[in-house]
């Protein structure tokens, strides 16, 4: 019986069909941050454009019978008003903070983490846009917030935008993967321990 070698161009052949799909979930996971990021970016940029159009100089909205209030306020600091007057010092950062998730991004594979990097990207950019564009000049523009819950003047909770939402819900997003031992390359390593009792099946077990 003839035994057939294969050729070395077959092999060749072989060994690219194996590596396309170690590539091609990289590149969906990239694609899925670019997503989250620009949906998250449009849906900030035309709800602040709607707000200062229509809410600017309007008493505040009252929505759910007070449990939401539709105000304009032009914030200087950071998300939820913090670091108020450090405008400049918080676009560099904004800026460092895009630069090292765009870095990230080709060694993404993990769905969670391409999702939760895409919402603080977008919402990073959002506020950063506004730092630019907005007066009273380039680094130094104040942010739109327009969301203030339970009260009119940011009383309760302080004034925010859609952007904030987003950084909050990617941080969140972001550690729970970290909490529950999913890392961004797709791996899963440890999880946080809970102690030094923790057994095999606790939390310090590797998945």
């Amino acid at each position: 019986m003839v035994t057939m070698n294969p050729s070395p161009h077959a092999e060749e052949s072989a060994a690219d069909h194996r590596e396309v799909p170690e590539v091609l979930p990289g590149r969906r996971r990239i694609g899925l941050l670019a997503l989250t990021a620009t949906v998250t970016l449009l849906l900030d940029v035309l709800s602040k454009t709607l707000a200062v159009r229509i809410l600017e100089g309007h008493p505040p909205l009252k929505l759910l019978g007070g449990g939401l209030y539709l105000v304009v306020y032009r914030n200087s600091g950071a998300a939820f008003s913090l670091a108020t007057g450090l405008t400049w010092l918080l676009s560099l950062i904004a800026l460092g903070v895009v630069v090292a998730i765009v870095r990230l991004a080709p060694r993404l594979r993990s769905v969670g983490w391409a999702f939760g990097l895409g919402l603080v990207l977008g919402g990073a950019l959002g506020n950063l846009v506004d730092r630019l564009l907005r007066a009273p000049g380039p680094l130094r523009g104040h942010v739109v917030d327009f969301l203030s819950l339970l009260a009119p003047d940011g009383s309760v909770w302080p004034v925010f935008n859609l952007a904030d939402s987003a950084i909050v819900c990617g941080v969140v997003v972001l550690v729970w993967l970290a909490v529950t031992g999913r890392d961004f390359d797709g791996t899963r390593g440890h999880r946080l321990s809970r102690g030094p009792g923790s057994g095999p099946t606790g939390w310090g077990a590797p998945q």
